[in-house]
């Protein structure tokens, strides 16, 4: 019977198509469809856009201490994002608000189902790179 769990390079593969594509839709959002980032999501900016490059260094040729230097970053880029979305829901004060000027963290400009806002997508996003990140650490260490 064949081995069909995936690899470690697998796994790294997938964290990089994910953090890829995020950083492409912020791109998207911001140059083309003209929506201001708020100083939050700058920061998750921050997070998302090396784990591209970092991680693409770890895949040719494949590197598992990638790990070391991308779950970091895609755990304060989860952080950050958690932070977003519980300010956006209400749950932190108003004296903690980091957008004083500018565009406002508080108010989502673009929501999709109902639902959906670029903060939720962005640690989903960050939530499920590190999850791939982990179990590519869990499979090198076995």
């Amino acid at each position: 019977m064949a081995n069909t769990t995936p690899s470690g390079w697998t796994l790294t593969f997938g964290a990089w198509l994910i953090a890829a594509v995020s950083t492409l839709g912020a791109l998207f959002l911001g140059e083309v469809m003209g929506y201001a980032p708020c100083v939050l999501c700058w920061y998750q900016r921050i997070a998302m856009f090396p784990l591209v490059l970092v991680l693409a260094a770890g895949l040719l040729p494949f590197d598992p201490r990638v790990v070391r230097y991308a779950l970091p970053l895609a755990l304060a880029g989860l952080g950050v994002a958690l932070f977003h979305l519980a300010l956006i829901a209400g749950w932190i004060t108003e004296s903690l608000k980091p957008c004083q000027q500018g565009v406002p963290c508080s108010d989502p400009q673009v929501i999709w189902f109902g639902f959906v806002s670029i903060p939720l997508l962005s640690a989903v996003s960050f939530a499920v790179i590190a999850g791939l990140l982990l179990a590519t650490h869990l499979k090198g260490t076995k």
